[in-house]
């Protein structure tokens, strides 16, 4: 026997007995609503003919099944793991994830609202420059748009915010770095594009007074994201001067690291722990190589999972409700130790 057809969602809710929200609820994303809800549709569809009209859906909320996902520069493996886990997870909600690299520059990351502006996004996941973006624009965007913040916050600015403990992270590993040898030097970029620098150095000089020791701090010039270019000529300048003011390096990335480790092998300085070893080196952010850096490369891993789920999930709760938060709410991960052979 052939199911009854059914040509509207308000026709199905009158026969089936489930509320037309309940229902478009269910086919924009099944799993929005209860495993007994969800059954229930499920045996309604089977008993009925019915086919929703996502067109008519997405139009009757003047939006699309897009969300864009905007990070500063992809090319840096960071960003990069951030997007590739935030992609999928948006297909597996049903939706289509439009990708954007800002490549550093505030106007393009503009450019790139503007564009997702045209395309009427149902919402965005935006890792910002920071203190480079440029703020009216972000605010007038995020009025308009759902926007998660992801990795950098901007105060005020979007629903909500999902990143990385600094300030616990860093103290992490200058606790490390102080218990098993000389407390570490921090290097990192003076002009830095990366938005979480500057709290790292905070962070940083915050901890070592806290240990009792003075912060000594280490100083790229140049701009740009080829960190792992500008860090090897800066610690090669170092060494060859022997300015180094600790046999403990601690970087403010992992890209720098890498940097300081290749300077270190032109040197003839052999990085490490225990008797023999000049140099001690370490990173932050678990880059996806640093298990493959010789020495392999201490670090502080990011909760990725935690970042990325949380602020996908509360994206969709946005988007699904469409009840946007009457306060912006801020979440922080704390990092991970992890220790490998170069400290």
């Amino acid at each position: 026997m052939r199911p009854e057809r059914v040509k509207t969602m308000e026709e199905l809710a009158t026969l089936s007995g489930i509320s037309r929200p309940t229902l478009s609820k269910f086919f924009h994303d099944p799993n929005s609503v209860r495993p007994s809800t969800r059954e229930r549709v499920e045996r309604a569809l089977q008993r009925y003919d019915y086919r929703p009209n996502v067109y008519a859906i997405n139009q009757n909320r003047q939006l699309t099944r897009n969300i864009g996902i905007v990070v500063p520069f992809l090319a840096d493996p960071f960003f990069a793991e951030v997007a590739r886990t935030l992609e999928p997870m948006c297909a597996r909600s049903g939706f289509n994830p439009i990708l954007l690299s800002s490549h550093g520059d505030p106007k393009r990351e503009v450019e790139n609202l503007e564009s997702l502006s045209v395309i009427r996004p149902a919402g965005v996941l935006l890792a910002p420059l920071g203190r480079r973006s440029q703020r009216d624009a972000l605010e007038a965007f995020c009025e308009d748009v759902p926007t998660v913040l992801v990795d950098c916050d901007v105060s005020g600015v979007g629903d909500a915010f999902f990143g990385s403990d600094n300030m616990q992270s860093i103290g992490l590993m200058v606790d490390y770095l102080t218990r098993t040898g000389e407390p570490p030097a921090f290097l990192e970029m003076r002009e830095a594009p990366n938005p979480n620098a500057n709290k790292r150095r905070a962070a940083y000089e915050a901890a070592m007074r806290a240990l009792g020791h003075t912060p000594m701090l280490l100083g790229i010039d140049g701009t740009g994201w080829n960190f792992e270019e500008l860090a090897a000529e800066a610690a090669a300048d170092l060494m060859r001067n022997r300015a180094l003011p600790s046999n403990t390096i601690l970087c403010s990335n992992d890209r720098l690291a890498i940097g300081v480790l290749s300077a270190a092998y032109e040197h003839g300085y052999r990085v490490g722990i225990g008797h023999g070893h000049a140099l001690r080196v370490a990173g932050h952010d678990d880059h996806p190589y640093t298990r493959f850096s010789c020495p392999s490369l201490t670090t502080v891993a990011q909760d990725y999972a935690s970042i990325t789920g949380g602020s996908m999930a509360a994206l969709l709760s946005i988007i699904e409700t469409g009840v946007r938060p009457a306060q912006k709410a801020s979440h922080v991960f704390e990092g991970t130790l992890i220790m490998r052979r170069s400290a």
